[in-house]
């Protein structure tokens, strides 16, 4: 996994109708995934659903302050439980639909036949039990759960009961991010929308920054974004590489690095402006732009890059204790380590810093069209306490004034690399070796679960 091998891999797994059938059966069913932040979900009787494909299920606070999960199914004729209506408005529903929430719940009721459910499961009522001749049993009639458990703050689900744990799923990745304490972050801003490529097309997008020097092309004058990228069993991390020894430092494969330029005083605090101000307000903070417009004022001509990066962050981090806003002590080896973003299998990626998380994604399979995914990205920062926004997921279309200059970018790629991928003049991907292994380990752990289909070749 270590070797960066030259290696192809088939673009069946973003166009065929068959293999997304089959992702319905062989993936979904059996990994964790992102469902929801546990700040949704505070109060005994508070619940939610989550759907992926052909999936739904409900995630519910129960009365002794567990999580639970079972799917969104009654067992006597299939019924759902709670109406989930398709996303797209039109279909049916008139507004976009993210997912059916609700609070103070203490009972599940089908709306069909009126089996209830209690919310460890049980069946507590069924219209006339004396005509199945009393053979009912509590296993077959009770819901079908789910394995629901947290970590950083996230609530995940795996739908197979035999599943090792999550903790165990997360490895060195969990052990690594565990250090930001991801958990203390509440949402910043969520957005969702439906868009035309497959979910894996559209992660992938956002899994290295290899792309930055043709996509993203007004950020070259800020800063390099040379990369790597290493795989961690289901996991991979992507960091900035430099080639310059006057910027190696501890921290200098994340956010936390100098710019480009002779005054590192000045070039740091413009590389990490443009990057907040124009990937909608994310990849950093408010309190770290503000202290690093103090460099070239409060620092002599001649500082070096890591005496800016040392003081900006001593008084970003004072600024921050002033308001109620506490930073976790990371060793410089777990900062070096953990790069610059993780991508978390299948279907999530999320950058992190010292008080933030985002830009972060999550992409799902939308019906049965392998050309269109759910796409959502969101922002987890730090805040005083009682001082965190009140946020929801909003629907909003896929436009640089709806997600900033940065991710219109993006989308005005995804689309077009699933139309390519179509031609067939393509005859197969070539992933840079160095710093796209985040994109190989992707279609690595697919194949695994996918019965060996679409596992990268060597070339």
């Amino acid at each position: 996994m270590d070797e960066e091998r030259l290696v192809t891999y088939p673009a069946e797994a973003f166009l065929s109708a068959e293999y997304l059938q089959a992702e319905k059966k062989l993936l979904w069913p059996r990994v964790w995934q992102m469902v929801e932040r546990e700040s949704d979900l505070p109060n005994p009787g508070d619940w939610l659903t989550y759907n992926v494909a052909d999936e739904s299920v409900i995630v519910l606070r129960n009365e002794d302050g567990s999580l639970k999960a079972f799917h969104n199914v009654c067992p006597h004729r299939g019924r759902q439980l709670v109406s989930v209506p398709d996303m797209l408005p039109g279909l049916n529903s008139s507004e976009p639909v993210h997912s059916v929430r609700g609070s103070n719940r203490k009972s599940f009721v089908c709306g069909f036949h009126g089996w209830t459910f209690d919310l460890d499961g049980r069946n507590t009522y069924i219209l006339d039990p004396q005509d199945w001749q009393n053979r009912l049993t509590p296993e077959m009639t009770c819901l079908s759960e789910v394995q629901v458990d947290t970590w950083a703050g996230f609530i995940y689900i795996n739908m197979d009961p035999g599943a090792a744990p999550l903790r165990e799923w997360m490895g060195r990745a969990g052990e690594l991010l565990d250090h930001f304490e991801i958990g203390k972050m509440r949402y910043k801003w969520r957005q969702w929308a439906i868009y035309p490529c497959n979910w894996k097309t559209a992660i992938e997008a956002f899994l290295e920054p290899y792309h930055v020097a043709a996509t993203h092309t007004q950020l070259l004058d800020y800063g390099e974004y040379y990369a790597y990228s290493r795989q961690y069993g289901f996991h991979s991390v992507t960091g900035y590489d430099t080639r310059d020894a006057r910027f190696q430092m501890a921290n200098s494969s994340g956010t936390v690095r100098a710019g480009k330029g002779d005054d590192p005083r000045v070039s740091t605090y413009e590389l990490i402006r443009e990057n907040y101000e124009t990937v909608n307000y994310t990849a950093s903070t408010e309190s770290l732009v503000r202290a690093a417009s103090r460099l070239k004022d409060e620092l002599p001509e001649g500082t070096s890059a890591q005496e800016c990066i040392a003081y900006w962050q001593r008084i970003a981090r004072e600024a921050d204790a002033e308001r109620g806003v506490t930073w976790p002590d990371i060793p410089p080896e777990i900062q070096s380590e953990s790069g610059l973003a993780w991508g978390i299998f299948p279907n999530q990626n999320i950058l992190h810093g010292v008080t933030f998380a985002g830009p972060a994604y999550r992409v799902r399979p939308y019906g049965d069209d392998p050309d269109t995914c759910i796409f959502e990205a969101y922002a987890l920062e730090r805040f005083p306490e009682g001082e965190e926004p009140e946020t929801e997921w909003v629907y909003v279309d896929a436009t640089a004034e709806n997600w900033g200059p940065v991710l219109a970018q993006d989308f005005a790629n995804m689309e077009f690399v699933q139309k390519g991928m179509k031609s067939s003049g393509f005859r197969g991907t070539l992933p840079n070796p160095h710093q796209e292994q985040k994109v190989i380990n992707l279609h690595r752990c697919l194949a695994n679960f996918m019965e060996g289909r679409g596992a990268p070749a060597l070339l």
